[in-house]
Formats: structure tokens, C-alpha cells, sequence
């Protein structure tokens, strides 16, 4: 854990909750909205939050060569995640022209 600054781990570890909080609130509103499309973008973000957690486990373990795995598996949830919420958008657009 010495490769990183103080600051650079708790906004490491902020963003985590944030990210999870967004979740969760997207989750909300679409259910008071009664729009289910939302819980699609809420699902397309845990990729996301998945790569997020492995980068940060490789930091913790002080970035060795035998964790380098982690590397490759935190870029490849992030283009997954990336496209499931580029999905997720374009369904949740899709969704408000039929309500209109």
C-alpha cells in the first residue's frame, strides 16, 4: 500500500461508494418513476464497480507481478462495463420515447 499517497487512496475508496450510492439511488428513482429501464442501468454499472475493486485489490497488495491478472481483468470489465451502460443508455432512451 506504499504506492499510493494518502489522498489518492481515499479517493480510491470514495469513489467506491459513490459509485456504489449511485447505484443504489438509480435503483430508487426508476422505482418511483416506475420505469424499469433504470435497473438496466443500474446492473450495466457493477462491471464497472467490479474493475474498480480490482484495481484497487491490486494497490493494496502493493502492485506485484503476480497479481498482474488483476490488470487484465480490471480493463477488460471496464470496456464490458463501459459497453453495458452504452447499452443501458440507448435502452433507457429508447424506453422514454415510448412513454412519449
Amino acid at each position: 500500500m506504499h504506492d499510493l499517497s494518502l489522498g489518492t487512496w481515499f479517493i480510491h475508496i470514495t469513489t467506491l461508494f459513490e459509485w456504489t450510492l449511485a447505484i443504489l439511488l438509480i435503483v430508487r428513482w426508476g422505482s418511483n418513476l416506475r420505469n424499469p429501464s433504470f435497473n438496466w442501468l443500474a446492473l450495466a454499472m457493477l462491471p464497472n464497480l467490479a474493475s474498480a475493486m480490482a484495481a484497487i485489490t491490486w494497490h493494496i497488495y502493493d502492485n506485484p507481478e503476480t497479481l498482474r491478472g488483476l490488470v487484465v481483468l480490471q480493463a477488460a470489465l471496464t470496456v464490458f462495463g463501459n459497453s453495458c451502460m452504452a447499452f443501458a443508455a440507448w435502452n433507457l432512451v429508447k424506453a422514454q420515447e415510448q412513454r412519449t
